[in-house]
């Protein structure tokens, strides 16, 4: 069970990696605005899907590393929680963090901190790179 956890979690985090490069990165084509030259609907819902993928894959690692005995503490008390609740706590840690809200309710232990980081990272990054993608298109679509 540990392999196949451990396993699951390196999948979660390449599918992860992967959704960002494609984002940064781009398909090349060029985009439809549908708004204006400073909005796109595309980018937009594109932005929310990445944020959806990524608080889904960063609570998916939580839910992965609670089972590897790394848990998250719900107001510093080691309280057992059943499946069901554990999985609700991860994703909502996951959201929370990636959002950089940060209640504190809820607190990562052990490699969960190191992955919570990573995840405040992310998010502080996601919205920059949505902006440079934005700025890059426009140039484009004025060269071309």
């Amino acid at each position: 069970m540990r392999l196949v956890g451990w396993l699951v979690l390196a999948l979660v985090c390449v599918v992860m990696l992967l959704s960002f490069y494609g984002f940064v990165i781009g398909s090349g084509r060029k985009s439809r605005k549908w708004f204006s030259e400073r909005f796109s609907l595309e980018m937009f819902y594109t932005l929310l899907i990445m944020y959806s993928i990524f608080i889904i894959g960063f609570g998916m690692i939580y839910f992965i590393l609670s089972f590897q005995g790394i848990i998250l503490v719900e107001d510093g008390s080691l309280d057992p929680v059943n499946m069901i609740g554990s999985l609700i706590h991860s994703f909502y840690f996951s959201g929370v963090t990636l959002m950089t809200i940060g209640y504190g309710d809820i607190t990562p232990v052990g490699i969960g901190r190191l992955v919570a980081l990573i995840e405040a990272l992310v998010g502080y990054v996601l919205p920059a790179a949505f902006v440079m993608r934005i700025v890059q298109n426009n140039q484009r679509d004025r060269q071309e």
